[in-house]
């Protein structure tokens, strides 16, 4: 039996493959956008397509789904729009539409939004989007590897997005244009609000430049921000320090929050994605760790959580299950 699950994220597609063993490879945006590499070609390299049993895959927001879907039935991939999608480069898009022509037996994970049928009413009506679609697979693999059915799950990375899951399903969550700030992308406030109405940005321009990059005074590709932020930290910039003590203040505040309108008691809180996860060359798991650590346990998934969710999200979706915390199933 063969699982294979893809992860849309900000800088990178990420492939996870389920066989006798765990294979993990990503495509950078900018190759699969310029043709450069081929999706397809690189999984051919690792499985036989004859071989999959059935691949699951994210794309952009999911706002147009309400269940897995296989991608036969999904209509405009599955999104409503891309605007003020954040950076976008075409290269998710281009590897959507390879997978969609390949054959291989393929369904599609929706994003959480205000027509999610499990989530509680009042974050339905607070908010029309809260979490693009890879955020379901995380938190999936966040179920499997902990066993918690009352969990907090903040993906942390080029932007931070923080999942609340009571009895085994999404209640609630908080997506990057309104919440936490991520390296990249953040909440848009009053200054950014006043630029957008006075024509100077573009809602999608402050979008993207929200995060740890606007108090770090950052400029550069999406792919190299982190490095350069962290860069500056070690060789002693105080604004970078204060872009990352800046940017865990709004995530424990997030997880906070979260906790505090929980209907039940936490089990646990887990951390994944590149930033949330990194221990090395600064601690930001342990900084975060120690100022929620009160609340519950708090966990370390590695930065693969989405694409390894997404096949075994596939592998659920084989096997029969009728519903991934909560998101139905069509199959």
């Amino acid at each position: 039996m063969v699982f294979v699950g893809m992860d849309h994220g900000t800088t990178g597609v990420s492939f996870t493959i389920i066989d006798d063993e765990i294979t993990h490879f990503k495509i950078s945006r900018e190759d699969s956008s310029s043709g450069k590499v081929s999706a397809i070609e690189e999984l051919s390299k690792k499985v036989n397509f004859k071989s999959i049993d059935l691949m699951a895959i994210t794309y952009a927001m999911g706002d147009a789904l309400n269940a897995i879907t296989p991608i036969e039935k999904v209509e405009n991939r599955g999104i409503i729009a891309m605007g003020g999608a954040g950076k976008v480069t075409g290269g998710g898009t281009a590897v959507y539409d390879e997978i969609a022509n390949s054959g291989i037996p393929t369904v599609v994970i929706p994003g959480i939004h205000k027509t999610t049928p499990c989530l509680d009413e009042r974050f339905k009506a607070a908010y029309s989007h809260l979490a693009s679609s890879e955020k379901v697979s995380i938190c999936y693999n966040a179920y499997l590897e902990t066993g918690f059915q009352n969990m907090i799950v903040s993906d942390i990375s080029s932007n931070t997005v923080t999942m609340l899951i009571e009895d085994g399903e999404i209640k609630g969550a908080m997506d990057a244009c309104i919440g936490a700030m991520g390296i990249i992308h953040g909440p848009l406030d009053l200054e950014m609000i006043r630029d957008i109405d006075e024509g100077l940005k573009t809602a999608n321009e402050c979008f993207s430049h929200a995060g740890a990059v606007k108090i770090a005074d950052i400029d550069t590709k999406v792919s190299k921000a982190k490095d350069e932020i962290i860069k500056n930290y070690l060789n002693g910039d105080e604004k970078a320090k204060l872009a990352f003590d800046t940017m865990i203040m709004t995530i424990v505040m997030e997880i906070y929050g979260l906790a505090g309108i929980a209907e039940n008691k936490i089990d646990g809180i887990v951390l994944t994605g590149s930033t949330g996860s990194m221990k090395e060359p600064i601690n930001v798991f342990g900084a975060i760790k120690k100022q929620v650590e009160d609340i519950a346990p708090v966990i370390r998934l590695g930065e693969r959580s989405g694409s390894l969710g997404s096949a075994q999200i596939a592998k659920a979706t084989f096997d029969g299950e009728k519903n991934i915390l909560g998101i139905p199933i069509i199959y």
